[in-house]
């Protein structure tokens, strides 16, 4: 099912950022900008979309871009809520309002739509 495998595809997404997050916050120049971490991931979110967009679609899935980069951005903010939040940005004195207020944040959710529908455009709806 389509919707399935975009939740599927969407928690890779997710795992993929999330780990990358991690790993950032042990780089001595940038582990205390939150910003720089943000910037570093919106670069690397591109290539992570990718990857979800051509597992998505690998099976002759052709379901709208908008649609499965939606539903895969929602599993990545749904997760978000669940883990991040609290397992991480709670103990560090972080918020949910701070989070889901944090204008970078919405840059992720952004590129990783727009990677996902440029994908589509380009490799599946024009076949």
């Amino acid at each position: 099912m389509n919707t399935i495998r975009a939740i599927s595809t969407g928690a890779l997404i997710w795992l993929l950022v999330f780990s990358t997050f991690i790993i950032l916050s042990y780089v001595p120049a940038i582990k205390d900008s939150l910003s720089q971490q943000t910037l570093i991931v919106a670069i690397f979110i591109i290539p992570f979309a990718l990857l979800g967009a051509s597992v998505f679609y690998k099976n002759g899935n052709r379901i709208n871009g908008v649609i499965s980069g939606t539903i895969m951005s929602l599993t990545a903010i749904i997760l978000d809520t669940l883990i991040t939040v609290p397992l991480v940005e709670i103990p560090k004195g972080g918020s949910y309002e701070s989070f889901f207020t944090f204008p970078l944040f919405w840059l992720l959710v952004a590129v990783n739509m727009a990677t996902i529908y440029f994908y589509w455009m380009l490799k599946i709806r024009r076949s």
